[in-house]
């Protein structure tokens, strides 16, 4: 079993365990780091005050930068029983009341959220299953008009949608580390 640590916040060093599964892969410490940085200077609603989703979760460290970050509540989503199991491990260690974990279908439970349900959503579902179009589509009917949505793939996200996928984001800001490719959107004003 690997693991990650936590880069940022009050769980600062705090390890997460990694389990092995199929397409699992945590977002890199740099992205993690590049991210946060980003939101601090590109969001409109203060992190602390924001509402979180994790889609994909995996091991969660999105999910934990952002409540060891203040974030005022995260969910995170994960479909894998084993891995749902070890973040709710984390969780309880940690004591991170501010982070419930669901075993479900992300999009599933997307899909059955009212609008402005979030102001930060994290999509970083498994490569090469065409889940990005998907996940963002869900993402823009549960997002709050001042959200932000953080985009993480094998290729920029703009080659791996159509340009009616892409329709109604603006991206902030882009960057690549290693194999990762990743922006922050946010939604286009109507």
């Amino acid at each position: 079993m690997g693991q990650v640590r936590i880069i940022g916040g009050l769980w600062k060093r705090s390890v997460l365990r990694v389990v092995d599964r199929p397409g699992l892969r945590p977002t890199p410490d740099r992205v993690r780091e590049t991210l946060f940085n980003w939101i601090e200077s590109w969001a409109q609603t203060p992190l602390i005050q924001s509402r979180v989703c994790d889609v994909f979760a995996g091991t969660g460290a999105l999910a934990f930068e952002a409540a060891s970050r203040g974030a005022a509540s995260v969910i995170a989503l994960e479909s894998d029983a084993l891995a749902a199991k070890e973040i709710t491990q984390a969780v309880d260690r940690l004591g991170a009341n501010n982070l419930k974990v669901l075993k479900t279908d992300a999009l599933s439970f997307l899909a059955r959220q009212p609008a402005n349900s979030f102001d930060l959503v994290f999509l970083d579902p498994p490569f090469g299953q065409g889940l990005l179009a998907k996940g963002l589509a869900a993402a823009k009917a549960v997002l709050s008009a001042q959200g932000m949505v953080h985009v993480e793939g094998e290729r920029p996200w703009r080659e791996l949608l159509t340009p009616e996928q892409q329709a109604g984001w603006l991206e902030q800001r882009s960057a690549k580390a290693g194999a990762v490719h990743h922006a922050l959107l946010s939604l286009e004003p109507n």
